[in-house]
């Protein structure tokens, strides 16, 4: 019975261990959460108005007037960038993401050639596991992420597909609406001025989408339409990669922080089980003792 009671004894230690680096773990997402919820909040507004911007612009100008606009005949080559994070214990985030971002490569067939750009180890991965390329990885972006960091990808991604390597790009990240709940979405992110997208970004409802896009029916360029593209354009596509990694991130820290949560609760109930297991080992070694010295007394006595 004493070697039973110093095994559960190790047990709870080991736990209580255990429980000690998950609510550390939980301490610093919800810490790292704060920031990134911060400033998915504060770029938000400013992503949905270039979203609309492009939308409207698509919809009220000729789409052959710049390459970022102009719709291909036929979709052979598709570039996907596809955001998760570095490490794993985030619940569900990564493998929910993965699940998504497979279900869209049987959407697009066989016929159509896919390649990827991967932010995060575990998205880059999971493609290679695909056979699906990975021309581009990049580490550590959705860790305090800055746009300086991520202009490169969107810039990369612009070049390519203006010199007609791909005939389609489209982003794979994980939308953040609270706390508790994250959506893994893909959008089409070139060509650029399709109103589905919008529907998607931060829960905008499909209806008020198509309102904001549809608003505005006439634009004036100064000093040509090309030339304002030019500018404008790129400027935009960038700020869609920047405000989808921002929520990538949000939702990553926001689901380890859950999900280191709930280990921490589940290692205090398995503290409580081991405690009552350890008592009840206790008690019955106790009351043997009793049992064995009452026998030997009246043995003694006999």
């Amino acid at each position: 019975m004493p070697v039973q009671t110093r095994v559960i004894k190790r047990r709870i230690k080991s736990v209580k261990n255990t429980r000690k680096i998950t609510k550390a773990m939980e301490l610093v997402a919800a810490s790292k959460m704060r920031k990134a919820v911060n400033s998915v909040l504060g770029t938000r507004p400013y992503s949905k108005l270039a979203w609309n911007t492009v939308l409207s612009i698509g919809q009220a100008v000729d789409t052959s007037l710049h390459p970022l606009l102009k719709e291909p005949d036929e979709v052979k080559r598709v570039l996907m960038i596809l955001i998760t994070s570095d490490r794993g214990l985030a619940g569900g985030y990564n493998t929910n993401m993965i699940r998504a971002a497979r279900q869209k490569v049987k959407e697009l067939g066989s016929s159509v050639e896919i390649e990827t750009v991967c932010i995060g180890k575990r998205g880059a991965d999971a493609m290679r596991r695909l056979n699906l390329p990975v021309i581009a990885s990049f580490t550590d972006v959705t860790n305090n992420t800055k746009f300086e960091e991520v202009l490169p990808i969107g810039r990369m991604v612009i070049d390519e597909f203006t010199k007609g390597t791909y005939d389609k790009v489209i982003i794979a990240y994980t939308d953040f609406i609270s706390a508790i709940t994250q959506k893994p979405i893909i959008l089409d992110l070139l060509p650029l001025g399709t109103p589905e997208a919008t529907a998607e970004i931060g829960g905008m409802e499909k209806e008020a989408a198509e309102k904001t896009f549809t608003e505005a029916k006439e634009y004036t360029f100064e000093p040509s339409p090309r030339g304002v593209l030019d500018k404008i354009l790129p400027r935009l596509v960038e700020t869609m990669v920047y405000q989808a990694v921002l929520e990538a991130a949000a939702s990553e820290h926001s689901s380890r922080m859950m999900a280191m949560r709930s280990a921490s609760d589940a290692a205090g109930d398995m503290i409580d089980d081991l405690t009552f297991t350890f008592n009840q080992a206790r008690q019955a070694g106790i009351t043997q003792e009793i049992a064995e010295i009452s026998s030997g007394k009246a043995a003694l006595e006999g």
